[in-house]
């Protein structure tokens, strides 16, 4: 029985994303493109959902606080995508913000639908933001008016992060055309993390992308199981012995002139008695080697009428000036 490439989802479904964490469906279908395999492990996905719940979280709370009116945020699960794929969902126009998250490499991006961007500013003005939003680009004004939200929104997102690495984003730039909005290269890995956002009596999609690539160590670091104390001290002290008795391991060690090369023709026509010039200078020290790997240097010399060899600095070292 052979698999098709791209798994199918029965009519009536709408396709879930190849890893998805929060609050999907147990047993729903969902596509599944062999050509891009998974890489958010179940680990990886439950880092994120702590970090991007207590995002949720705190984004209501400043919501709510600085537009003085009803507001939610909930995460509704974590997907990975190429940001074509991504962008390709996307509604346009859409209010997209991209930030850099120092000292990681790579932009993150939040998007949410430009009508509850618009009504942001309507209740930050004072007004109800019930009226009708307008479906254009913001005013210089309005653009600053929700650039503090936006720079409260992205503290608290640095702040919920802080368990999975140190960042201090900061906005990029503002776009409402989905395509122009570059965050990321169309073939790299994201992981989108999907909330339902209500502002008043307005009720939206919002998304939160952030590069695979860039977080990747760091989520490997933070998946990581904790030891106790009296397993750190288990492996503390096994790495301590394993050194200690590297420590004693036996190494064959020879001492060699410079290596000199010949011929094929001439190695193959050697005969007794044949005599192979060395080419070493006479005052050049000789090589201390292991494995073929040259660590010291030597001199002739004799110890208790047994040849031996002393140890002299490395001939670039004996040319430096005192």
């Amino acid at each position: 029985m052979t698999r098709p490439e791209n798994a199918t989802v029965p009519p009536g479904h709408a396709p879930q994303s190849p890893a998805v964490g929060g609050r999907s469906r147990r047993g729903a279908p969902r596509t599944y493109d062999f050509r891009r395999p998974t890489k958010l492990s179940r680990e990886h996905v439950r880092v994120l959902q702590i970090a991007q719940e207590g995002f949720a979280r705190q984004a209501t709370t400043i919501l709510t606080t600085m537009l003085r009116t009803g507001a939610r945020m909930e995460l509704v699960g974590i997907e990975q995508h190429s940001y074509d794929d991504y962008v390709a969902t996307l509604p346009d126009p859409s209010f997209l913000t991209t930030f850099t998250m120092e000292p990681l490499t790579g932009k993150g991006l939040l998007a949410y639908p430009l009508d509850i961007a618009m009504a942001t500013v309507d209740h930050m003005l004072g007004g109800s933001g019930a009226a009708h939003q307008p479906e254009r680009p913001m005013t210089a004004m309005e653009t600053t008016i929700t650039h503090s939200l936006l720079s409260r929104l992205l503290q608290e997102f640095a702040a919920a992060f802080a368990h999975v690495a140190a960042l201090r984003p900061v906005v990029d730039g503002i776009e409402y055309n989905p395509a122009l909005a570059q965050a990321a290269a169309g073939s790299d890995t994201v992981m989108v993390a999907r909330y339902t956002m209500s502002i008043g009596a307005r009720d939206g999609a919002a998304s939160l992308v952030l590069p695979f690539s860039s977080f990747q160590q760091a989520l490997d670091e933070a998946a990581s199981p904790q030891l106790s104390e009296s397993a750190q001290r288990t492996r503390q002290r096994a790495a301590e012995l394993l050194a200690a008795r590297i420590e004693l391991v036996p190494v064959d060690v020879s001492v060699r002139f410079a290596p000199l090369e010949v011929s094929s023709e001439d190695l193959l026509s050697l005969a007794v008695g044949d005599v192979l010039l060395l080419r070493h200078p006479r005052d050049a020290p000789l090589e201390v080697t292991t494995n073929d790997a040259v660590f010291a240097h030597a001199i002739a010399s004799n110890h208790r009428r047994r040849l031996a060899a002393a140890i002299v600095p490395a001939p670039t070292a004996a040319k430096d000036p005192a």
